[in-house]
Parts: structure tokens; C-alpha cells; sequence
């Protein structure tokens, strides 16, 4: 029970170092475009066992966060610090920490990946291969590489959404990433410096598969 508590006391304690940072790369997202008005949200893992995260909380403009602006929870999405609300989109992170052992995730809301996982829904996915830039991604180790990002109708049910992602990464762990139609980017990382240089490869990918579809198809 006391070693319980340490690990309690020690993840709360990490809260403001891991709070600022996750400030700091929301910050830099919202000057890139990817996280206007209050869209999106961010995560890290604080402790393992048990599961506790830090988050940013609902309806907030994260070009704008201070540590007020963040929240703690558990493993079932309980406040356990912290006085904003909870997003519901916080059951998709708690299933992408459990499933690929993230150690972070990141989730934003760029044009690109907003039009472009509208006008593929009906292919379950994209595939993007032949670009140097895919070696910023785990253990991507040539340009060589194709890398399939599914697409998934979105829902306001994040019960339903939630397990829905997770039978996914499942049935695929090589993925680095997921869009929700309409509605933006998923990925994560080991770290958050992974899952930030995720997020800047993805997003990346995306527009360069965009822009190339110019003049030649309507991705609206």
C-alpha cells in the first residue's frame, strides 16, 4: 500500500515537468496549424502501474495553456487533479496507451488530415510510401517503406469509438497512426519527443499526399 502511495505521490509530482512540456509542443502545434480554436488534445503517461495520465482538458485554446489548463486521470478516465473537464476523446487515448504501449499521444486537427480523411473513408485508409521523410517514423529504416494509415468513421459514442480503435491496433501494431474521418489525426510514441516527431512526420505525409492529388482529383 505505501509503495502504492510512493508511486501516486511521485507521478503527481512529475505533473508540472511533463505539464510544461506538453504545453510547450501544443503551443508549437497551434503555430503550425494543427490545433485551432479548442480542437485536439494531448497526453502523456505520468505512471504505468497504475495507469495515470496527464491530458489536456476540454474546450481549451492550446495555443493558450497554462498547467491550469491540463488535468490528471486514471485508468478509467477519472479526474485525479486538476479542475477542467475531461474530454470524452480521452477513452481513444487511454486505448492507444493500453494497446501499443505509448508512452504518449497526440491528437490534432490539421486541414489536411481533416479533408483528406473525409474523401477516403470509403477506402478504410491511405497508403504513403517513397518518401524520405517516412524514416522519421519507429523503425522506419528506408523510403522505401509504405505506410498504410486507416481511417475510421467518426462517432460522438467515444464507448463505441474507443473499442473500435482498439480492435485496430490489435489486428495492426505496425501502424503509427490513425485518422478519424472528418475529425483529424491520432499517433503516438514511446516518449513524447516521439510522439511530437510523429505528429510532424504524419502531418508532413499528409499534406504532401494532398497537395499532389491538386488538379488531378477533388479531395473535398
Amino acid at each position: 500500500m505505501e509503495l502504492k502511495d510512493n508511486r501516486e505521490e511521485n507521478s503527481l509530482r512529475d505533473f508540472g515537468h511533463i505539464g510544461k512540456q506538453i504545453i510547450d509542443i501544443a503551443s508549437l502545434f497551434y503555430s503550425r496549424g494543427w490545433l485551432f480554436g479548442t480542437s485536439g488534445n494531448l497526453s502523456a503517461v505520468l505512471n504505468e502501474t497504475p495507469l495515470r495520465i496527464a491530458i489536456t482538458g476540454s474546450g481549451l485554446n492550446k495555443g493558450k495553456l497554462d498547467l491550469s489548463g491540463l488535468i490528471a486521470i486514471d485508468g478509467d478516465g477519472n479526474i485525479i487533479k486538476g479542475n477542467k473537464k475531461v474530454s470524452s476523446e480521452a477513452d481513444l487515448h487511454i486505448a492507444v496507451i493500453r494497446e501499443m504501449h505509448a508512452g504518449s499521444v497526440f491528437h490534432t486537427h490539421s486541414i489536411w488530415s481533416t479533408m483528406i480523411s473525409r474523401r477516403f473513408l470509403k477506402d478504410g485508409g491511405i497508403v504513403i510510401g517513397g518518401y524520405e521523410m517516412l524514416k522519421g517514423l519507429d523503425s522506419v529504416r528506408t523510403h522505401e517503406h509504405s505506410e498504410w494509415i486507416p481511417i475510421i468513421e467518426n462517432s460522438q459514442d467515444m464507448k463505441t469509438l474507443s473499442a473500435t480503435v482498439t480492435v485496430l491496433l490489435r489486428e495492426h501494431p505496425e501502424i503509427h497512426g490513425f485518422m478519424l474521418s472528418g475529425h483529424g489525426l491520432y499517433t503516438w510514441g514511446k516518449t513524447i519527443e516521439e510522439a511530437e516527431r510523429h505528429v510532424e512526420v504524419m502531418e508532413f505525409l499528409l499534406e504532401v499526399f494532398g497537395r499532389s492529388m491538386t488538379g488531378t482529383d477533388n479531395i473535398v
